[in-house]
């Protein structure tokens, strides 16, 4: 097995190989290691590469392994964070000259967790200032290139994670979505990605869209993102929105999907797509029905939420976080966010709280269509990958777009906290990765994983590998 094929071998695979001693940790860390320097230059999917470290862990690793006990569920295994995700001891971001230099003294709760079960800490990916838009460009490090075209954008704001995770330079990787930021580049990178539920995966310290932020995996295998999540998931007093949770996701998983109902809507009845990306992701939904469901498609009438729901409190939301000091730092703020934040001080405390009611109707609609469904069917998003560093792609088949308005298949299931996956279900003409967004009921996370796993073992996308 050359280098190249251990990057690429999936979390389980490796955990395997582990046991039997066919495969070292050092080995595989080394080869990865060894693949973030020589690609993460032009890739530009790593901001801090924890090399000492990770070789530290995977030396512990290997050591566990040898005595012949059954390690923690992710030992060994390369993993990244997002550099959203608090990390004591290594340099944290978050995309932002603001913090450039910001060396934590304590540790997230999902990094706690990971390191608990393992894993070897690479370093941490990519994102914008704050998370703000769906590409990773930023003032520190500049944009995420995607593995499939250089040139094009990763997306974001996981973009660093999706292309670390796409191009073999991470076996795991872990990101945030607050309008589609892990399904996003997860369909943009031709990867794995899941969305779940809200409050599943502790987040502290909270986002500064709390009621919309989600933490979650991005993986090449949905096996693999089932391992991860069941070592995320669950209660933690530091976030009190969390939620307890037993669950063996890896093992619930498993099962057909013979008998589900299934709705498949093109474009929800008012987001523009692509030709192109809405044919195959058509083809993709019809699948379904080759997989034992009743898959028909819908119009759920129910309007979009940008204008009047997700805008105000997306904008308001970091305007509140830039209130004291705005002044002070505007000229290190990326310039795109300043026009978020100056939109956001537009709105009264009034226009804000009657956004968060028009949320709770918003959750409400979905739950009463979800009545008749297990799972709803979309594109993951309207277009393939644009320009890198562009803060949207500017047109959708005719139609202009603003810096998240775009996205609009992905944004929905945050306002309503539902999880939402995206699985890789072809290419364009072009080679760029297309993605088809699978929507569970509140709170059924192991639906959307073995639905996702069905479609996998269907549909195999694991021996598509990007030529950086």
């Amino acid at each position: 097995m050359d280098t190249t094929d251990l990057c690429y071998l999936s979390a389980q695979a490796l955990r395997a190989l582990y046991q039997k001693r066919e495969v070292s940790p050092v080995e595989v860390t080394d080869a990865v290691l060894d693949r973030i320097t020589s690609l993460n230059p032009s890739l530009g999917a790593f901001i801090t590469v924890t090399a000492e470290l990770a070789r530290e862990q995977a030396r512990t690793a290997e050591a566990a392994y040898a005595l012949g006990d059954a390690p923690p569920l992710l030992s060994g295994i390369p993993t990244s964070l997002k550099d959203l995700t608090v990390t004591k001891g290594i340099r944290t971001t978050r995309g932002s000259l603001l913090y450039k230099d910001c060396v934590p003294d304590f540790d997230a709760p999902i990094a706690e967790r990971l390191y608990a079960a393992g894993i070897v800490m690479l370093g941490k990916t990519n994102t914008p200032e704050l998370g703000w838009k769906g590409d990773s460009a930023n003032r520190i490090i500049g944009p995420t290139h995607n593995p499939w075209k250089h040139g094009r954008t990763a997306g974001g704001s996981s973009g660093g994670a999706g292309a670390a995770v796409a191009a073999g330079l991470s076996t795991l990787s872990q990101g945030t979505d607050g309008a589609g930021s892990i399904r996003i580049p997860a369909a943009f990178c031709g990867i794995y990605g899941l969305k779940p539920s809200w409050g599943l995966v502790p987040q502290y310290p909270a986002s500064a869209v709390e009621f919309l932020s989600h933490a979650g995996p991005m993986t090449r295998t949905v096996a693999d993102a089932a391992l991860m999540l069941t070592v995320m998931a669950g209660a933690e007093p530091r976030d009190p929105t969390s939620i307890s949770t037993d669950i063996n996701y890896l093992a619930a998983m498993k099962g057909d999907i013979a008998g589900l109902r299934v709705g498949w809507s093109p474009d929800l009845g008012y987001a523009p797509v692509d030709p192109e990306v809405r044919e195959i992701a058509t083809k993709a939904a019809a699948s379904f029905s080759e997989l034992g469901c009743h898959v028909e498609e819908v119009q759920p009438g129910i309007p979009s939420p940008w204008e009047n729901i997700l805008n105000v409190i997306w904008s308001s939301a970091f305007a509140g976080v830039f209130r004291d000091n705005l002044d002070a730092v505007r000229d290190r703020i990326d310039p795109g966010l300043l026009t978020v934040i100056e939109r956001g001080q537009q709105f009264s405390a009034a226009e804000l709280a009657a956004a968060n009611a028009r949320r709770h109707d918003y959750y409400h609609a979905w739950r009463n269509f979800m009545q008749s469904y297990d799972l709803l069917l979309t594109p993951t998003l309207p277009i393939t990958a644009f320009p890198a560093g562009d803060d949207h792609p500017g047109e959708i088949h005719g139609q202009s777009t603003t810096y998240l308005d775009w996205t609009a298949f992905t944004y929905p299931f945050n306002i309503t906290g539902q999880p939402a996956a995206t699985v890789p279900c072809g290419k364009t003409r072009e080679g760029l990765p297309v993605g088809l967004q699978i929507v569970g009921r509140w709170r059924d996370d192991v639906t959307v994983l073995r639905a996702s796993a069905a479609f996998e073992a269907h549909t195999p996308w694991t021996t598509s590998r990007p030529v950086a």
